[in-house]
């Protein structure tokens, strides 16, 4: 389990795809040490085995539906990516309940700077959409971010100075592929109306 904030922004420094999966390594500030093979880190949203922890860095595997449903299928060596270690249990849950399995993709489609603030919007795909409430909460590679804005298969999120600054938001395009991940009550709410009928 994870809060959605974000501890780190690492590289991906290499990953090495094959029909089965994929193993990358990550560079990263973090203590990997200390949390040791087998801990848990979010990386874009994506709850990862930490493999091999060495200062500086990590390995982990995945399985070809982590590979199909992620950004991981496109992303390239060099490219910054959200750190966030498991939340241990008493720490504070400052952002929401993130599970790290992502559900699908989303394409940001607009940024709008604001002064400080910068608004970005995301197109959602598959059928996320019933379970993403305005003011709710939403995962975007891994960020905890509320929801200011719905569209018919948008969300529109307003980003503070910290989260700009303190994740790989600093260097989003348009046109950037996310991992998404939303709200885990959304998820719930939206199976038992659908038993329910």
């Amino acid at each position: 389990m994870f809060t959605g904030l974000i501890m780190d922004v690492g590289r991906l420094a290499a990953i090495e795809r094959s029909e089965t999966g994929a193993r990358v390594r990550i560079e990263t500030r973090l203590d990997v040490t200390q949390l040791g093979e087998g801990a848990s880190v979010a990386v874009n949203g994506v709850c990862l085995t930490v493999k091999s922890p060495l200062e500086g860095s990590f390995e982990a595997d995945l399985s070809r539906e982590t590979m199909d449903r992620t950004t991981f299928q496109s992303l390239s060596p060099g490219a910054w990516v959200n750190l966030e270690p498991a939340l241990c249990l008493g720490d504070p849950l400052g952002g929401h309940m993130v599970q790290g399995h992502v559900d699908g993709l989303g394409e940001l489609v607009a940024i709008e700077e604001m002064g400080q603030f910068s608004e970005l919007t995301w197109r959602l795909e598959g059928d996320r959409m019933p379970e993403v409430v305005e003011k709710g909460s939403i995962a975007i590679d891994g960020i905890s971010l509320t929801v200011a804005a719905l569209g018919d298969q948008s969300v529109t999120a307003a980003i503070v100075p910290h989260t700009q600054e303190h994740t790989n938001l600093a260097h989003a395009q348009v046109g950037d592929m996310v991992n998404v991940e939303t709200d885990i009550l959304g998820k719930y709410v939206r199976r038992t109306l659908q038993v329910g009928t």
